[in-house]
């Protein structure tokens, strides 16, 4: 006589096995999914992170440069052309030395548009510095191989504008109006001083589908002239 087989001895069928498979197949996928976007967001918190430090560090080089302009008689403490912002500041290092030539440009580099600063070596005369000036400009747009050594790159850019603070307004760094600034009363002060403005505001624009982007605007404000500026 033929026995039937106990119901604690079934096995499972082939229809159970492949819907189990199934079940396991998708948690492992969502597990996957989970485990990827979780990588993908510290990345791109990590990458946010460092380009913010980048981008603080430069600023505060900004703000230290133009904290340290040196209006010397018969030079340019600060211009403007659009594209390199030159300036002329103490020597960080060695003050007696006297003072250095800073260019912060836009241009391109490794195919994108950058965000630049380079600067001369100390100078102490009015030859020296005349000569600095001049290949601060050429720098900024075609440099040498030996004046590129001297820069640094910062980050990608895709505008950037400088803004006077002059007769009570803000007004274009490169506007004929701010070119007359230099005749202000000068109170006491320097015509080299007196020719820096009341206030500088620098507008930068970081370009889309950076960990950072949008426009930053940084204000300085001539501590021989400025006042609270908004």
């Amino acid at each position: 006589m033929r026995q039937t087989p106990s119901p604690h001895l079934r096995g499972f069928t082939l229809i159970e096995l492949l819907v189990a498979i199934t079940i396991m197949s998708l948690i492992a996928l969502l597990s996957w999914r989970g485990l990827d976007g979780m990588v993908r967001s510290q990345a791109n918190t990590r990458e946010r992170s460092d380009q913010l430090v980048v981008v603080q560090n430069a600023l505060a080089q900004w703000s230290s440069d133009m904290d340290a302009l040196l209006p010397v008689d018969n030079t340019q403490p600060l211009n403007f052309d659009g594209q390199v912002l030159r300036l002329t500041r103490r020597s960080p290092e060695q003050p007696e030395q006297g003072m250095i030539v800073v260019a912060w440009a836009r241009r391109m580099s490794n195919g994108t548009e950058q965000w630049l600063r380079w600067q001369s070596p100390p100078v102490n005369t009015r030859a020296g510095w005349n000569e600095a000036w001049l290949r601060a400009a050429q720098w900024a747009r075609t440099p040498s191989s030996s004046e590129a050594q001297r820069e640094t790159l910062l980050f990608p850019i895709s505008d950037w504008q400088m803004f006077y603070y002059v007769g009570g307004a803000w007004a274009n760094a490169q506007s004929s109006t701010v070119r007359s600034f230099a005749e202000q009363d000068s109170g006491g002060l320097s015509s080299a001083a007196a020719s820096i403005p009341e206030g500088v505001r620098m507008q930068i624009t970081l370009p889309q589908g950076q960990p950072i982007s949008g426009t930053i605007t940084q204000d300085w404000v001539n501590p021989l002239l400025g006042g609270n500026k908004s």
